[in-house]
C-alpha cells in the first residue's frame, strides 16, 4: 500500500509562517487569526493520523506546523497584549495632559474676572 499525505500539513505550516508576519503588522490580530487557523488543521490532521498511522508518511510536518503556530500564537498574543497597554497607557496620558490644560484655562479664567 503506498502512503499518503495528510491533507492540511502543508497549509498549516505555510500559514503558520505567515502568522510571524501577520502578529506584526496589524497589532497581532492577523497572527491570532492565522496562527489559530493553522493550529485548528493541524490538530485535524493529528486526529486523522491517529485512526490509521500505517497510510501516512508527512507526520513530521504536521508536527512542525503545530509547534510554529502555538509559537504564533503566543507572540501574536504578546504582541496584541503589548499593543493594548500602550493604546491605553499613551491614550489615558493624552487625556491627562488635556485635562490640565483645561484646568489652567479655568483658573486663568477665574483670575481674570
Amino acid at each position: 500500500m503506498e502512503n499518503r499525505k495528510l491533507p492540511n500539513a502543508t497549509i498549516s505550516l505555510v500559514l503558520g509562517i505567515i502568522s510571524y508576519v501577520a502578529c506584526c503588522f496589524s497589532w497581532g490580530i492577523g497572527g491570532i487569526v492565522l496562527s489559530g487557523i493553522a493550529l485548528y488543521l493541524s490538530n485535524k490532521d493529528r486526529k486523522t493520523y491517529a485512526l490509521a498511522p500505517e497510510q501516512y508518511d508527512n507526520y513530521s510536518q504536521v508536527k512542525t506546523a503545530r509547534i510554529i503556530a502555538i509559537i504564533g500564537l503566543v507572540l501574536a498574543i504578546l504582541f496584541f497584549i503589548t499593543c493594548m497597554v500602550m493604546l491605553v497607557s499613551f491614550g489615558s496620558m493624552e487625556a491627562v495632559e488635556e485635562w490640565a490644560k483645561e484646568m489652567q484655562q479655568a483658573q486663568l479664567e477665574a483670575q481674570g474676572q
